[in-house]
């Protein structure tokens, strides 16, 4: 971040910012959500970002990936600078190098789950590559489910949908906001098993925001924000260390 070119920088990290700052609203009534924040992220990593509700968590996920504009500083994603882009370049980069797994799944109940997950590649006029889309499907366990809609899938079916729906472009990243949020803990934790193994076994990258220290303990790094600025960057992070970092957080 300090002496190196962008783009020897580009080639370990998928997304960075650089003094990023963002705030809403105008004078009295305005809200710094985020102030100043430096960060590369790693490319076939999986990083979750913590911190209390207001912590502008959420706020860093949606810079990185294009959702929101920024009031100061630089955004890379990939080789792409977003915020230097216009609206219609800014939608090709999020359609063609992003992938996203809500909370609420956001599958299109009228469609069965083959064609909620090819959806993303059909908006953009693309083919499947068929060998990905089976090792996706393979990979997520949904190869007896594809014919059904989301009305007649579990929960944790309807989540491994979404998540396929994520990969199947192949994306730079893929940005979980809450992604275990809906689950029980049974579902929860084999949602996280999956998002693993799309890093471990397809070199995926994975950006999740997340309040819970379980989830975290899933990721290979975890960076906790407070009052807009990163304040810890934990590596490996185990539930005890997040937990205390959040606890210094209270103190």
């Amino acid at each position: 971040m300090h002496a190196e070119s962008h783009d020897e920088h580009a080639t370990q990290t998928v997304a960075h910012v650089e003094h990023l700052s963002r705030h809403y609203g105008e004078g009295t009534h305005r809200v710094t959500a985020l102030s100043d924040v430096s960060i590369g992220l790693r490319r076939g990593e999986f990083t979750a970002i913590m911190g209390p509700s207001g912590s502008g968590k959420s706020t860093l996920m949606h810079c990185l990936a294009g959702l929101d504009r920024i009031t100061a500083g630089r955004v890379f994603l990939g080789d792409h600078e977003l915020n230097a882009l216009s609206d219609k370049e800014l939608t090709r980069v999020r359609r063609d190098r992003v992938g996203f797994v809500f909370q609420a799944f956001n599958l299109l109940p009228t469609l069965t789950a083959r064609q909620n997950i090819v959806l993303p590649l059909d908006l953009a006029g693309r083919k499947p590559d068929p060998a990905h889309f089976d090792q996706v499907v393979a990979s997520l366990g949904l190869g007896d489910r594809l014919d059904h809609r989301p009305s007649e899938l579990s929960g944790g079916q309807q989540q491994r949908v979404a998540i396929a729906r994520a990969l199947i472009t192949k994306p730079d990243v893929i940005f979980a906001d809450e992604p275990t949020g809906a689950l029980d803990s049974k579902n929860g934790l084999a949602l996280l098993a999956y998002l693993q193994a799309c890093v471990r076994d397809l070199g995926q990258t994975i950006i999740m925001v997340t309040h819970d220290a379980k989830a975290a303990a899933h990721a290979d790094r975890a960076l906790v924000l407070f009052d807009g600025r990163i304040v810890d960057d934990i590596g490996r992070p185990s539930v005890e260390s997040v937990n205390a970092a959040l606890a210094r957080l209270d103190a």
